[in-house]
């Protein structure tokens, strides 16, 4: 079968079921399996996929996605050129896993799947500690803070690693915010996860001077860390590493006296 990948997630999903060999093209974001995506021709950037390129690489399936604004256009230039495709749009955890058994049944391969969400579910266990759960604001983006709603992977990944998310009253995918509403908020911590930017590329530093945070918690203790938006942003498998990242984060956090809410 010959696929291509239009989302780094599903490039990801495609190589976790042990199917990269059936991939003949990516988008240009993927980078994971590096040795893999790295001898792939390039289709475009998520929002600008290239449909002629798709095309000229005869794919059997396009691996496609509703997950970002904008991501609607690009499925409709599939349909108009009558490429074969599925698109899913994840909002929960457990629709992450419905996709990853999805794209192995549509690879031939569903036990595979199978065994990926069955070793996903048994590390990513709900925590039931009687200690204080954290409010972690997560930021997709640092100007405006952009933020996940109940409406997204995140809002469970946090659930699971024993956290809250404070957005988790808002039914959105992600929700822009204001410095001010960012202080009304005034999260135990914040976890930088921004996307289309390298890891290194992070800078807690921009977070520590807005001036109008200085007053908070989080700022004048240092809360603030970095998780590759890779382990968060992607419902893929490595969505594992996210939640043991996350998981880390907060037992640092819980071994300090945190106040009261």
């Amino acid at each position: 079968m010959r696929v291509v990948a239009l989302t780094c997630s599903n490039t990801e999903i495609v190589c976790a079921l042990g199917c990269a060999d059936c991939l003949v093209g990516v988008d240009d974001h993927s980078d994971f399996p590096a040795d893999v995506v790295g001898r792939l021709p390039k289709v475009g950037p998520d929002l600008g996929i290239d449909i002629g390129k798709v095309a000229a690489l005869k794919p059997d399936l396009v691996l496609a996605s509703l997950t970002v604004p904008g991501h609607e256009q690009i499925v409709a230039a599939l349909e108009q050129s009558d490429l074969n495709y599925f698109a899913p749009e994840p909002v929960s955890l457990k629709d992450v896993y419905r996709d990853i058994r999805d794209i192995a049944a549509l690879l031939g391969v569903p036990q595979r799947g199978q065994k990926i969400v069955d070793h996903m579910r048994t590390h990513i266990q709900k925590s039931a500690g009687s200690v204080r759960r954290p409010a972690l604001l997560v930021q997709w983006w640092p100007k405006p803070v952009i933020a996940p709603g109940r409406l997204s992977w995140v809002n469970d990944l946090l659930q699971a690693a024993g956290a809250c998310n404070p957005l988790a009253d808002r039914a959105v995918k992600s929700s822009p915010l204001s410095d001010e509403e960012v202080a009304a908020i005034n999260a135990d911590a914040m976890i930088l996860s921004w996307c289309g930017v390298k890891p290194n590329k992070y800078r807690p530093d921009v977070i520590y001077r807005r001036q109008a945070w200085q007053h908070l918690d989080l700022v004048k203790n240092k809360r603030v860390y970095c998780v590759p938006e890779a382990y968060l942003g992607r419902p893929s498998p490595r969505l594992l590493d996210g939640y043991l990242l996350l998981r880390s984060i907060i037992a640092e956090l819980q071994q300090h006296t945190l106040p009261d809410r």
